[in-house]
């Protein structure tokens, strides 16, 4: 019953993005659609988080790692290749060799959560000082400079069977809703199989998970790297919804903003980092067009405010209010039910003892007589 009502919400979520998708374009103007490509593509970068440490018990701080990897991996192979026919999967395949590489140190390495969670940040904040001292014509990886700090102007998708036809922003709008459907139901799909459900025993108890036969560090790796392809298929998006990328896909405020649209959407849920992702992205981004609150004050303030007094999440905590007040008033029908069953039977027992109980009335009319 359980697994059914989670599979109607996971499709009812999934009907009501593509409704978004379908509708959005008619109603908003082109500026506030290329807006939303980039928020799509941060959303996607926060569903990644979401499945690694929401489920995995992974905390990534650098999972903005491979969202740059997979901005770059894509821009590079499009110039080289001539079109981003195959330049997507190769976004993805690097992003997700990458993590392999560092997760098998790490989690074959038996390297603790604290550590493992620096060791991420550490290299995200290495790949952007490196990506940072890359100017001039030395650098560069077939014929694409990587650029320096100024970065590299990504080239736009284009038609798998026709290079020549490049999607305008309003159609990259279109792939960036379908890449957010299709990852959500993809994540929601895996953490309902036998392996999703394997690596929330593991985030429960790992020592317990390994006692009872299962290699934790493969099932860590795998979602680890599942987590990185999902990331780097937001760096595809995000590098088409802006034109280009640059070094700052590294930086610490994005690997920051990462983790603080996973706390305040609700760890443990897949649609909470996703609505976390996208009103953080407005509120930064009103707040960035004037100059009295500094953006970094009040996303410090959000996260303290979040970790102290909402450490579930909107999501879970929206959730629990919810599953509370259905408790108290299904308590308070039963208790309702159980009033009027005991006043039924008290009323019954009346009638029945003025008829002819030995007790009753019916009994002194027979001694009167």
């Amino acid at each position: 019953m359980t697994l059914a009502r989670d599979v109607r919400g996971m499709l009812a979520v999934a009907a009501v993005g593509v409704l978004f998708m379908l509708v959005a374009p008619s109603v908003l103007e082109l500026f506030t659609i290329i807006n939303l490509t980039t928020a799509i593509a941060l959303a996607v970068l926060a569903l990644s988080l979401a499945l690694i440490w929401g489920y995995g018990g992974i905390l990534c701080f650098g999972q903005n790692a491979f969202f740059g990897i997979g901005a770059y991996a894509y821009t590079i192979a499009a110039i080289n290749f001539g079109g981003s026919s195959w330049a997507i999967l190769v976004a993805i395949l690097v992003a997700v060799a990458f993590a392999v590489i560092i997760g098998y140190v790490m989690f074959y390495g038996r390297v603790s959560d604290v550590y493992l969670a620096v060791i991420t940040l550490t290299v995200s904040l290495i790949l952007y000082s490196l990506i940072r001292r890359t100017s001039g014509p030395d650098y560069k990886i077939g014929k694409s400079l990587l650029g320096g700090f100024n970065g590299i102007t990504s080239p736009p998708i284009n038609l798998p069977w026709d290079s020549s036809f490049v999607l305008f922003p309003e159609h990259v709008f279109y792939v960036a809703m379908g890449g957010l459907i299709l990852a959500y139901l993809f994540t929601s799909w895996l953490t309902r199989t036998h392996f999703g459900r394997v690596c929330v025993s593991i985030r429960e108890n790992e020592l317990r998970a390994e006692l009872l036969g299962y290699d934790v560090r493969f099932y860590k790796l795998a979602i680890f790297a599942v987590g990185a392809g999902i990331a780097g298929l937001a760096g595809v998006l995000f590098c088409n919804g802006v034109g280009r990328v640059t070094p700052d896909v590294f930086n610490l405020y994005t690997s920051a903003l990462t983790i603080i649209w996973v706390i305040v959407g609700g760890r443990g849920t897949l649609i909470g980092p996703i609505l976390g992702a996208f009103g953080l992205f407005y509120l930064t981004s009103a707040l960035g067009t004037q100059s009295t609150v500094n953006n970094n004050l009040v996303l410090g303030i959000i996260l303290v405010v979040f970790v102290l007094g909402v450490p579930k999440g909107v999501i879970p905590t929206v959730a629990d209010w919810i599953a509370a007040r259905r408790s108290r008033r299904a308590l308070r029908v039963r208790e309702r039910r159980m009033r009027m069953r005991r006043t039924r039977g008290g009323s019954g027992a009346g009638v029945g003892a003025g008829r002819g109980s030995p007790d009753g009335t019916g009994a002194a009319a027979r001694a009167s007589e």
